[in-house]
């Protein structure tokens, strides 16, 4: 577990007890500081009873005066939750497990952090980068906003490769709960519209994203990919760093055909942001790219699930936008696109300029018919409704050669629990034809 003796006697109060909610509490406890815990879910409250030092009470009803941070939930609405705003004006810090861990750094054993945001490609770049690191013999842990709460993880010690490195993935809202993480290295992939019901416009989602770098020492190295006009605009903001920044442009031709789990443009960037990072840390070119062709990818992201009869089926679950499944669609020449749910929008625009690749379009879910009439004259399209109808029409249509792509450019949960049950389902029926 990682802690800080900083923390000791001080007052925190911790709101939202999910997983790193509950890291975050029994991290600030083994420390020695007084904690007040609250969920408005009562399994939630139940997680963090009987642990020693802890007090469960509505923090809404508490005066938080004197306190040393509010420790939220990145799930808790920063913007509009009526508890924030009682911190603000007691004037107590607003953080969240992130920041906790920045304050723990000092007390930790020598070690890198790398910090990884952007709208799209996070999960997979921080763990492509993590695996790079892995094969190259050094310490490495993820944490943030994939895998296990980063306070809940033991410390890394060095070895005889270097020192251990800290590899996070960061969503705008941990951002907005963090002040002092300077990352060694932090990665910006791209911004596009998002969450903007937690924001005053797009230009402040920008801005959250921007801070990343604020944080950062000037001679700390930032990676940014300047595909949209927000990231490039951020990007020049630095150009005073120099050799520290390096720009990742769309378009690089590269060779990915070694590479079975990073396939598509939206992956070509996802690689070159890894091989940056990995470059800045000292990792030897050879052993990014044996790292690269072992790359097995992360479930539900262009993921290769089988081949049945010649044809290739992708689960792609987690492109819950279009622009998400947009570069999905260009790493296929053949598609049998399988796309539909609770849709975040009417149009498929961004998809449009890859309809090219699609032999056929299957819509399903609560955007079957929307869908379905935005690609009609476009591409040929079915509504199917159901998942399983869709692959197996799919498997029915395809030829050898061809790939039965999932990427349904939008939310899961009209259907299923969410994108990962989707994914599930998807691997089930593609099993019930071989």
């Amino acid at each position: 577990m990682i802690v800080s003796p900083t923390w000791a006697g001080k007052r925190y109060a911790v709101l939202g007890l999910a997983r790193s909610g509950i890291a975050a509490v029994r991290a600030l406890a083994v420390a020695g500081a007084y904690v007040v815990a609250w969920d408005s879910d009562a399994a939630a409250r139940e997680r963090a009873e009987g642990i020693d030092g802890v007090i469960i009470h509505d923090i809404a009803k508490l005066d938080l005066t004197g306190a040393a941070g509010l420790v939220l939930s990145p799930g808790v609405p920063l913007n509009t939750h009526p508890v924030a705003e009682q911190a603000r004006a007691a004037g107590v810090p607003i953080i969240g497990d992130i920041e906790l861990f920045a304050e723990a750094r000092g007390q930790l054993p020598p070690h890198h952090v790398v910090g990884i945001t952007g709208t799209n490609g996070k999960s997979t770049t921080t763990a492509l980068v993590a695996h790079i690191l892995k094969v190259a013999g050094l310490p490495v842990l993820m944490g943030g906003n994939i895998g296990l709460p980063i306070l809940g993880q033991e410390a890394l010690v060095p070895n005889e490769q270097g020192p251990g490195v800290y590899v996070l993935e960061l969503s705008s809202y941990q951002i907005d709960l963090t002040h002092g993480l300077d990352c060694d290295v932090a990665v910006l992939l791209n911004i596009t519209p998002d969450h903007l019901d937690r924001y005053d416009g797009f230009e402040a989602y920008a801005a959250s994203k921007a801070r990343l770098f604020s944080m950062q020492s000037p001679d700390h190295e930032a990676v940014i990919g300047i595909a949209d006009a927000p990231s490039a605009a951020i990007a020049r903001s630095l150009s005073a760093r120099g050799e520290h920044l390096t720009k990742i442009a769309p378009g690089v031709c590269m060779d990915q055909s070694r590479w079975p789990s990073l396939q598509g443009p939206h992956n070509a960037q996802n690689a070159l942001a890894a091989i940056a990072v990995a470059r800045a840390l000292g990792v030897e070119e050879q052993v990014i790219d044996r790292a690269l062709e072992s790359f097995q990818g992360l479930p539900h992201r262009m993921e290769r699930v089988a081949e049945v009869n010649g044809v290739t089926f992708v689960n792609d679950s987690k492109a819950t936008n279009p622009e998400s499944t947009a570069p999905a669609l260009a790493a296929f020449d053949r598609v049998h696109w399988i796309l539909g749910g609770k849709a975040k929008g009417e149009d498929l625009d961004a998809c449009l300029p890859h309809l090219g690749h699609v032999v056929r379009a299957y819509t399903i879910g609560a955007a079957a018919a929307v869908f379905a009439r935005a690609l009609t004259g476009k591409v040929a399209v079915e509504e199917v409704g159901t998942l399983a109808a869709a692959v197996a029409s799919a498997a029915g249509h395809a030829q050898p050669g061809d790939v039965v792509l999932l990427s349904p450019a939008a939310a899961s949960f009209d259907q299923f629990r969410d994108y990962e049950h989707r994914g599930e389902a998807f691997r089930d029926a593609v099993g019930e034809l071989s």
